[in-house]
């Protein structure tokens, strides 16, 4: 019962607006939230704004710097393999299609296949996320520590998550022209950043007069043809 003179409960406290829940799209459409070219920009500001401590005072001996950085490259390796994998099997799948290899109980898995893929690469995947939360040494390495860190982060969240997204589109159309060329720029992205990374390594191993723990990203595949 309402106080007339209030508007007010009996109780005394105003009676709340009923639950709406989440604000929805009027026009049906998904919220900006749940949309992916949305979710891969943010992915590219969070990798860009990670933090990394470098040249930082470090009096720590040559024997541990370079076994923490070993822990941080194993470290690297560790988060990269599901996404790595991922990759190999998406440009197995755009192979397959290309060469006209792929049976018609193949093409049925390939939706499911791609979409598990894609979420490999992104940061809805705990070990995408903990390869970006790294913390490097702060020691004479830390720079480029972090800057393999970057780098393959984006590799992971930008790159091969764009590649994924125009296989996935070419499976299903593969004469689309802006799927080809969006598939051959994140080639170009993916030898990128992985000789990014690879160039801090060797930086590494330089400085510090030693061979570290390889990087395990692969090479780009080959284009179809």
């Amino acid at each position: 019962m309402t106080d007339p003179a209030t508007g007010e409960a009996a109780s005394g406290a105003p009676t709340p607006p009923p639950d709406r829940g989440p604000a929805a799209d009027e026009s049906g459409h998904e919220p900006w939230y749940r949309r992916r070219g949305v979710l891969v920009s943010a992915a590219v500001v969070v990798v860009l704004a990670i933090t990394v401590v470098t040249d930082l005072p470090s009096h720590a001996s040559r024997a541990s710097n370079i076994a923490s950085a070993n822990a941080v490259i194993s470290e690297v390796n560790a988060d990269i393999s599901p996404c790595v994998f991922a990759v190999d099997e998406a440009f197995t799948i755009y192979d397959d299609q290309v060469h006209h290899a792929l049976t018609a109980a193949d093409r049925a898995h390939i939706p499911a296949l791609l979409n598990d893929d894609q979420a490999a690469c992104s940061f809805t995947n705990d070990t995408i996320f903990s390869l970006s939360d790294i913390e490097v040494p702060g020691s004479s390495a830390g720079k480029q520590l972090g800057n393999i860190v970057n780098s393959v982060t984006l590799w992971a969240t930008s790159d091969a998550l764009g590649a994924i997204d125009a296989i996935q589109t070419l499976s299903v159309n593969p004469t689309r022209a802006s799927a080809l060329a969006a598939l051959a720029k994140d080639r170009r992205l993916l030898a990128a950043d992985r000789s990014e990374a690879d160039a801090a390594l060797r930086s590494i191993d330089t400085m510090l007069g030693t061979r570290l723990v390889g990087l395990r990203l692969p090479p780009v595949p080959a284009p179809a043809g």
